[in-house]
């Protein structure tokens, strides 16, 4: 269970209440030191995966633990962020962002209770959503400067678009499962 992949999968969902404190103190810089934590913890996502299957040591508990600690490290973020910059054109793409999570976890949870969640694996528009997401979310947190603030600003609007063409194609994979009378 104790792993390599694992123990990195750890540290990142030990790294959120970090990123928070840091986030909010009252220092020169916190939110650029934050930006920083957030960027680990991103580092630490592609990290575990490629140890894992570099080590042979993926299990059950990593394929458990690895998505959720992305999602509460990204929601983590997305909160900060609205909060921070408090304007319906950063909140909407985040509340996009966070519904999509829900309702593709909850698919993904019930295509694995009827035998297919194979139907609905992460997909290569996935793993670009989320680099877009990390940049968005990157330069949001540390908005050094109005050129930082736009480029985050831009790339959570990519995110969100790629949020929602990723969910269309895992709901029109799974939709004759959805739609199936049992």
């Amino acid at each position: 269970m104790w792993s390599i992949p694992n123990i990195i999968t750890s540290f990142r969902i030990v790294l959120i209440p970090v990123f928070l404190a840091v986030f909010y103190l009252p220092i020169e810089n916190a939110h650029f030191y934050a930006a920083l934590i957030f960027v680990l913890a991103a580092i630490t996502d592609g990290i575990d995966g490629y140890v894992a299957r570099k080590l042979e040591q993926q299990t059950k508990f990593g394929a458990f633990l690895d998505p959720v600690a992305d999602k509460i490290m990204v929601a983590a973020a997305l909160i900060v962020v609205v909060e921070y910059h408090q304007t319906l054109w950063i909140t909407i793409p985040a509340l996009l962002i966070i519904s999509r999570e829900l309702i593709i976890s909850a698919l993904r949870e019930w295509m694995a209770e009827i035998g297919k969640r194979d139907s609905v694996a992460v997909s290569t528009i996935g793993k670009v959503k989320t680099t877009a997401q990390m940049i968005a979310l990157t330069g949001l947190l540390w908005s050094a400067n109005t050129f930082i603030y736009v480029i985050g600003a831009m790339a959570i609007y990519v995110a969100a678009i790629l949020t929602v063409w990723s969910m269309y194609i895992y709901l029109t994979a799974a939709w004759a499962d959805l739609t199936k009378d049992s």
